[in-house]
């Protein structure tokens, strides 16, 4: 991917071919680039739809179309040198099924707002991003996750899903009268159609409290790495990749009886508490982080690491994100930090979480309990570039998977070699979208290219 300028404005212009009440191309005034800015989209056209027959007028006029969430992806996924649709419109909560015990919402609800209602009514998510600004559709569709040995990414709470196909017809699947074709179509990249209504399995609400601990060395890892990723509901390690140090350890730990906090301990494998609120940069001012040194509070205030109200950024940055069996987790972890002369000058900070095993079929969770190596890198595209197939080659042996929004430089015949339910999917993408009305150059790239 070639690192774009970022631009400050841009305009969509209405396009007489479409019918007037349609939200299609109007003038945005937000830059046409991602959230992080290193990437302009390759069209101004981009559709707003306010409701799901006018999602399914868009779709069947156009004849290439990609589905735009908040635009929290690095690379080209959501891109198109042709139309984008936003569901930023259809953002709206449909139901609360409280027997059934889930919620339904338009594909354009962000985490943020919707944890709130849920915690006004009783209820939680069993897991949440580091990111509360990010929709649900969009993260599902990515398998973007939170953290945990026993907490699946966000995509594992789909009970349901509603989305327009590349017909302009309404497709409804269910976990339970589905099976595989649910499964396909969970993370399904925007390639199937677009996601207009998702139902999430819930759980009663509850609190949690956070630690953190401060410089850990890594050999501690070496015979304990489950047992520290274990340790709470939700467990980071942050590292700059210098000194053999885990920088920082999250601990979130849900809280049984708020009126009783309990003590810290001061110590956690030869790491010391904290004693202040902490933002994963060590130099860093933590007022948009979540509240830490123990305070119980309400999940959703606690499980992603920055507020809602917040920007939840150091400026301008690039993120990458492998995947590695849990198995190989230190070894992985020594793999990459044999490389940390040449990727802590590129580097914010890396976070180290676990994801549970799932069964979607495009998932890099999919029947393996993960590891994740997430880095977050400074603007320069150009020197991280030459870093990361560095990264992927000491992964190789463990056969790492990238994560589908963010930056990689793995060879397709790679990627395409370690996805187990490829050939499935892509029957899938033939079913519902036999004119490849929703592929672009991405994901030609990552599932159909022989390089």
């Amino acid at each position: 991917m070639d690192k774009r300028t970022f631009l400050k404005t841009s305009s969509v212009l209405l396009s007489s071919s479409l019918l007037p009440r349609l939200t299609a191309c109007q003038s945005q005034a937000e830059p046409r680039t991602n959230w992080a800015g290193n990437l302009t989209y390759s069209t101004d056209n981009l559709y707003t739809p306010k409701t799901v027959a006018e999602v399914q007028e868009v779709v069947k006029k156009c004849d290439k179309l990609r589905p735009l969430g908040t635009r929290h992806s690095f690379n080209q996924i959501a891109d198109s040198v042709d139309n984008q649709l936003s569901l930023q419109n259809l953002n709206k909560i449909v139901s609360l099924d409280r027997q059934a015990n889930t919620v339904t919402v338009e594909g354009g609800m962000r985490y943020g707002e919707l944890c709130q209602y849920l915690h006004q009514n009783g209820y939680a998510l069993h897991n949440l991003a580091s990111l509360p600004h990010i929709s649900v559709a969009g993260a599902c569709a990515t398998a973007t996750h939170g953290s945990g040995l026993t907490n699946g990414n966000l995509a594992t709470a789909v009970t349901a899903i509603e989305f327009v196909d590349a017909a302009g017809n309404t497709v409804n699947l269910s976990q339970q009268k589905d099976g595989d074709t649910f499964r396909g179509a969970v993370v399904g990249l925007g390639s199937l159609g677009v996601v207009t209504k998702v139902t999430l399995r819930l759980q009663p609400t509850f609190m949690a409290k956070q630690a953190v601990y401060r410089n850990m060395p890594m050999s501690a890892l070496a015979d304990s790495f489950e047992t520290i990723m274990g340790s709470g509901y939700s467990v980071s390690l942050f590292t700059t990749w210098q000194n053999d140090i885990i920088n920082q350890v999250w601990i979130k730990s849900v809280v049984e009886d708020s009126q009783k906090p309990g003590t810290l301990a001061p110590e956690f494998y030869g790491a010391k508490l904290a004693d202040r609120n902490m933002h994963p940069l060590d130099d860093h001012s933590a007022e948009n982080c979540t509240e830490q040194m123990g305070v119980p509070g309400p999940w959703f205030e606690r499980l992603p690491h920055f507020k809602m109200g917040f920007t939840p950024s150091s400026g301008k940055e690039l993120q990458s994100e492998y995947f590695v069996p849990v198995e190989n987790a230190y070894k992985a972890l020594l793999a990459i930090n044999s490389l940390g002369a040449k990727i802590t000058p590129l580097l914010f900070v890396s976070e180290v979480r676990t994801i549970a095993a799932d069964t979607l079929w495009m998932s890099p969770c999919y029947g393996q309990t993960c590891v994740a190596f997430h880095f977050t890198w400074k603007p320069d595209w150009a020197s991280v570039q030459k870093v990361l197939p560095q990264i992927e080659a000491q992964l190789a042996p463990f056969n790492a998977r990238p994560h589908w929004g963010k930056l990689f430089t793995m060879p397709p015949s790679v990627l395409q070699g370690r996805i187990q339910k490829l050939v499935e999917f892509k029957r899938m993408m033939r079913q519902y979208d036999p004119d490849e009305k929703f592929r672009n150059a991405f994901i030609n790239n990552a599932l159909f290219s022989n390089t």
